[in-house]
């Protein structure tokens, strides 16, 4: 094991020390959530399924905890009828008053009505998991798949992507978070990258949504090893967002600058959510 802090967290085989691990997440978030990434590959089953079991609910928690900071649940939208919520009286008040004066009944879609609307958004995730795909990146597309699925329920996507695309989630499917987390903890960097394929899986998936609005939101170092030039197929993406890991941007960078894509950088797993907020409004973090 590669963590430094591995035998602190496990001082015993087949044992977990969750206390010890909450203190490594107060001295280093990031760090840590590597370290629990890859505690879920370990070779002793019951370290494994402990390892699994808390960073399913950590990183379930960190993408909700994102969300409500970050990227909202949705917002208070008034217009005349089509939502369910509470009727706006102040906005309604000369319908109604016009409507007594003529002696005729107020139609439901003449008021005014406020609730909570959803953005009309679809979103494909598409996760490198190229060899890279260890310890912070794998805590980092875990949590990223949770946010986005908390975010635009059944209307978005998730494709882990190398050499073969794998859809974890498909467009209209209802999967919660938890299932999503458990699903990309599983996988395992190997193989090459071919960045074509991913898109192309993309644009079959948003295709199945009728929203006017479809993102495919990339997370990935964009180093194509296969599959020849992926311009041509990213070019075809109505809106592409690319999020980057920190210390490897070049690559993400020139294709996003090539198709008139965003990217933003990603320093680890506890910047996921506001990298993904970044990358879909595209402002820099």
């Amino acid at each position: 094991m590669r963590h430094q802090q591995f035998g602190e967290v496990s001082p015993e085989v087949g044992e977990l020390d969750e206390g010890r691990f909450d203190q490594l997440v107060d001295e280093s978030a990031d760090r840590a959530l590597a370290l629990l990434a890859d505690l879920t590959a370990a070779t002793d089953e019951r370290l494994r399924e402990l390892a699994r079991r808390l960073a399913g609910r950590i990183l379930v928690d960190i993408a909700r905890a994102g969300v409500a900071r970050t990227m909202g649940v949705g917002r208070i939208q008034s217009r005349r009828g089509g939502i369910e919520g509470d009727l706006d009286l102040d906005a309604s008040l000369e319908t109604i008053a016009a409507a007594r004066a003529a002696h005729t009944p107020t139609h439901a879609d003449e008021l005014v009505i406020r609730g909570w609307r959803r953005p009309d958004t679809a979103l494909c995730l598409l996760v490198d998991r190229s060899g890279s795909m260890v310890g912070e990146r794998l805590a980092s597309a875990a949590i990223a798949a949770a946010a986005i699925s908390y975010r635009h329920a059944d209307n978005c996507s998730v494709i882990a992507f190398g050499a073969e695309a794998v859809v974890l989630k498909s467009q209209g499917e209802h999967r919660s978070p938890d299932e999503l987390v458990g699903d990309l903890l599983r996988l395992r960097g190997h193989g090459t990258t071919d960045l074509g394929l991913a898109f192309r899986a993309a644009q079959l998936q948003l295709g199945r949504s009728r929203s006017g609005r479809k993102i495919t939101l990339l997370l990935s170092d964009c180093r194509a090893t296969a599959g020849g030039d992926p311009i041509a197929d990213a070019a075809r993406a109505a809106e592409l967002a690319i999020i980057a890991p920190a210390e490897d941007t070049a690559d993400a960078e020139a294709l996003a600058t090539s198709v008139g894509g965003r990217w933003v950088s990603l320093a680890g797993p506890s910047g996921v959510a506001e990298a993904v907020a970044a990358a879909m409004l595209g402002r820099p973090i």
